[in-house]
């Protein structure tokens, strides 16, 4: 890269996922471009055990910290409140973020192409990174795995966010996006979008779209291994799946088209993998959910902040 790079800083909310989150620290430990700093949010002091022995964090590079609560939008507004702190002791040049989910693997130049990025395009407000493939999808890769898709002995899958740099109209994929300081300084993740936070980076890229264009760049690659392991239960993740959109579409930061769609493909899907007895994840329970969702809905009664007493 030519000239001088524009910095970024790192931010991972973790649960239950020390071990993960430190391979995590391994990758960016080989970034072409190093990470100004990574700020690790857990919930509890298991979710960051053994992370104080990362030689990143003995060098001082990260540093961990524990959220009021657990939810993935806690956490990560625990991190902004802590960069907006730490970023003026760093730089005084603009700067970016990067969030991270501690199961994904960026490649070695993903910081290095998204400074690019955002040098060379004062316009763009977000980045979306190019996903190589997505393990959420099946029952997750290993490490080897991620690394095969990493260095091309698997060829790519087909995604929504593998893609060649254009405008998103609907949001950054929150395992892998960047923003601005400006959208970092301005905004909050909502945390009445609970525990997973289901589509919380779409609701957040709805209000960044007002600050600048929203991009997806193919040449921030990555890996979404997507661990197995529940972050929540079958019904309550259910209930998410039409309670979140139908918040963000009265919220306005979810277009109404594409929050019916995605919820009547949750049905669908859930249906079909029940009555398949298709036992990979918990489709039965993610039915339930629905229902419970729609029944309340009936009773005016809709709110994801429900899931916290199913």
């Amino acid at each position: 890269m030519n000239g001088q790079a524009m910095q970024g800083f790192v931010i991972v909310a973790t649960k239950g996922r020390a071990v993960e989150t430190f391979h995590l620290l391994d990758s960016l430990a080989s970034q072409t471009l190093a990470p100004l700093h990574i700020l690790i949010a857990g919930s509890e002091p298991a979710d960051i055990a053994g992370l104080d022995r990362h030689p990143l964090t003995l060098a001082g590079k990260a540093s961990t910290l524990i959220a009021p609560r657990a939810g993935l939008t806690i956490q990560r507004n625990a991190g902004l409140d802590a960069l907006a702190r730490l970023a003026p002791t760093l730089t005084a040049d603009p700067w970016f973020v990067v969030f991270f989910d501690d199961d994904f693997r960026p490649a070695a130049d993903w910081l290095e192409h998204c400074s690019q990025r955002f040098s060379t395009s004062p316009d763009v407000a977000g980045i979306c990174g190019n996903v190589l493939a997505d393990g959420i999808r099946t029952t997750g890769f290993d490490e080897g795995t991620a690394r095969d898709y990493l260095i091309g002995r698997r060829p790519p899958e087909a995604h929504w966010a593998h893609r060649t740099l254009t405008e998103l109209a609907d949001g950054l994929y929150g395992c892998n996006m960047a923003y601005r300081d400006t959208v970092a300084l301005a905004q909050r993740f909502d945390e009445d979008l609970p525990l997973y936070g289901w589509q919380e980076d779409i609701d957040y890229a709805g209000r960044a779209r007002k600050l600048g264009r929203l991009v997806c760049d193919p040449a921030c690659r990555g890996v979404h291994m997507g661990v197995q392991g529940a972050r929540t239960s079958g019904v309550r993740f259910g209930y998410s799946q039409i309670a979140n959109p139908a918040y963000l579409i009265r919220k306005g930061s979810m277009r109404a088209g594409f929050g019916t769609r995605l919820a009547c493909r949750n049905i669908a899907s859930n249906l079909f993998n029940t009555l398949r007895l298709n036992r990979r994840k918990d489709y039965s329970g993610r039915l339930r959910g629905n229902l419970q969702a729609l029944f309340d809905a009936g009773l005016g009664k809709l709110h994801p902040t429900r899931i916290l007493s199913l």
